[in-house]
């Protein structure tokens, strides 16, 4: 199909003994007859292309699955540990208890719903305790956890078992 233009309209002079208003007037008109020359021209131009169903309107938001990040860690207990504080950061932290009624978890408790078995959990809790000890002498992983104020020492102890596991191929 070959589009034929409109040939352009003649500018009409402008007498330069109107003002300033005047001569906007004269402008606008002759840009709105221009303007309404080119929606004439693509609506003839397009005129062979089929029409397409308008989308429909998405009312609701799309839900994409949150994937967990890959494990840095390849040894069971540092993965173990690991996914303990995802699990932290994921559902909450709590204290005093191993899950409150919000799903928030205490580091224990976010060890044992993430292990594979109870000596899985109880050697991870061990290597958390020993970390742990590294700093504070006569803590115990409850103790310890009662005394915190935010869940951001709990994420970096956990992440120091981790790496404590990784690095002794646990």
């Amino acid at each position: 199909m070959t589009t034929v233009a409109a040939p352009p309209a003649a500018t009409p002079a402008v007498d330069t003994s109107l003002d300033l208003d005047a001569r906007l007037a004269l402008t606008l008109a002759v840009m709105d007859e221009r303007c309404t020359l080119a929606v004439l021209a693509v609506d003839v131009n397009t005129a062979h292309i089929p029409t397409v169903e308008p989308l429909p309107e998405i009312t609701a938001p799309l839900t994409v699955p949150l994937t967990p990040a890959p494990s840095p860690y390849s040894t069971p207990l540092a993965a173990l540990l690991h996914r303990a504080r995802i699990r932290i950061e994921t559902d909450g932290w709590c204290r005093d208890t191993l899950i409150d009624e919000r799903g928030a978890r205490c580091p224990i408790g976010a060890i044992r719903i993430e292990a594979t078995s109870r000596d899985q959990a109880d050697n991870a809790c061990i290597l958390l305790l020993d970390v742990l000890q590294q700093d504070f002498a006569d803590a115990t992983i409850p103790s310890w956890n009662a005394a915190q104020t935010s869940p951001a020492p709990v994420l970096r102890y956990l992440d120091r078992a981790a790496q404590h596991a990784h690095t002794r191929n646990l």
